[in-house]
């Protein structure tokens, strides 16, 4: 039952060229430092990513994106990343924009084994183009198919050997449900702590769900925007 690696580079060692990669975090919180630099260290490429954005130039996802080993994005929003920006533009990256609430419920859909769902956002508009719609309820829905992942990289506040995490306030957003999309799931945290340490009436994440867990270190935790006044 002891899911502990003792590294992020020996928890990635079996990821490899043309996977399909989950990463936790929204904007520069909660990103998987430990494991993004790991990956970027074994230079895997050709990846195909599904995350809320991909941080900025160079911070976050931004640093596989910076050095061309992202092929393709899920993502909901994109608007902080100059990259981003010039790969897109240029042909040189594939980019799935899907709405922010519908890219939440198609990872929690992946996890919780439902393979489609109907939602009205994004009827009417090029997000629909393509798909099944239908009328239920009175009301004109899409549907929308399950994200699941060869693999999924999270990171969370506290973790046990076990793979039961804890996330601490905005750091969960998108975390908690890319932990149960990926079909290896690996969790780098803060504090890692022994089995039944965990009040599991605050466990987020079971460990049922996590593959591979790591004790990170040397977080940067960089600010997106940062605003100051003079006092």
């Amino acid at each position: 039952m002891d899911k502990t690696y003792p590294s992020a580079d020996a928890a990635i060692e079996d990821m490899t060229d043309g996977i399909t990669l989950a990463s936790g975090g929204f904007g520069l919180c909660g990103n998987p430092e430990n494991l993004i630099a790991a990956v970027h260290r074994k230079g895997i490429n050709n990846l195909s990513v599904v995350s809320n954005n991909c941080g900025i130039d160079e911070k976050g996802l931004g640093i596989l994106l910076h050095a061309g080993q992202i092929d393709k994005m899920t993502s909901s929003y994109v608007g902080e990343n100059k990259t981003f920006e010039q790969l897109y533009l240029s042909g040189e990256l594939e980019l799935e924009l899907v709405p922010q609430g519908t890219l939440a419920e198609r990872l929690r859909a992946g996890g919780a084994g439902i393979p489609a769902f109907y939602t009205p956002t994004g009827y009417g508009t090029p997000v629909a183009e393509g798909k099944e719609v239908r009328e239920l309820g009175g009301r004109m829905v899409v549907l929308e198919h399950a994200i699941r992942t060869d693999f999924a990289i999270v990171k969370a506040w506290k973790g046990d050997t076990h793979g039961n995490l804890v996330f601490r306030y905005t750091a969960n957003n998108f975390n908690q449900a890319m932990a149960t999309a990926g079909r290896i799931t690996i969790a780098e945290v803060e504090h890692l702590v022994p089995a039944g340490e965990l009040d599991p009436n605050f466990i987020h994440t079971p460990g049922v769900f996590v593959d591979r867990i790591v004790q990170g270190h040397d977080y940067e935790k960089p600010i997106e925007f940062r605003t100051t006044r003079s006092t």
